[in-house]
């Protein structure tokens, strides 16, 4: 919030790549252009992959939101990097994932925001056709649709988020970021977000 990566917007609406309307816009991007809070994701990052996943081996971040945070996170654990790109290249090798790996290898796949799950789980699936072991999931923010838990628990993919959308409302009012009267828009959208706004 303090460096506007995410409007809220409640009177109006954002139009997601799904098609979905929304009151919310998170764009993680942004976080790339301030050093400290750009130190703050990736340290967090680290310290959730030492704790919970001592035994991974490679970090794999999701094109193109992750691929920056992934590899600062690498850095800082001094693992090697991959990339899974949304779909194969359509030339050269066609390669979908990107980088030096080996079958079995231990992945952990960073990810810039988690919505119905579909993209980020995607990046999984291609990890998995490439042989690599994919230990769990870490994103920066998710929106905790159930759609989106649901997915993961199918894909049998644990999920660690640095924030959430339950959280980030919880602030975005306490510090005047929304008005009180905005919240039950809010929660309407969050409660049926496929038809909201039609």
């Amino acid at each position: 919030m303090q460096i506007k990566a995410i409007k809220l917007n409640p009177a109006n609406h954002f139009t997601w790549a799904s098609g979905w309307f929304s009151p919310i816009y998170c764009d993680n991007r942004k976080i790339l252009s301030y050093p400290a809070v750009r130190r703050e994701v990736y340290e967090s990052f680290a310290e959730i992959i030492a704790e919970k996943y001592p035994e991974a081996e490679i970090i794999a971040g999701v094109a193109t939101g992750a691929i920056a945070h992934g590899a600062l996170v690498a850095e800082k654990l001094g693992k090697p990097f991959i990339y899974v790109r949304s779909a194969p290249k359509s030339h050269g090798l066609t390669n979908q994932v990107e980088g030096e790996y080996r079958p079995g290898s231990r992945v952990v796949v960073v990810e810039d925001l988690v919505s119905t799950g579909g993209s980020s789980l995607g990046a999984v699936e291609a990890l998995r056709d490439a042989g690599c072991e994919v230990l769990g999931m870490v994103a920066i923010f998710t929106y905790g649709f159930p759609k989106a838990q649901e997915n993961f628990r199918k894909a049998g993919v644990r999920l660690d988020t640095l924030s959430n959308y339950n959280a980030m409302i919880d602030l975005a009012v306490e510090q005047g970021y929304v008005r009180e009267e905005d919240l039950a828009r809010l929660r309407e959208w969050r409660s049926s977000p496929e038809t909201w706004g039609k």
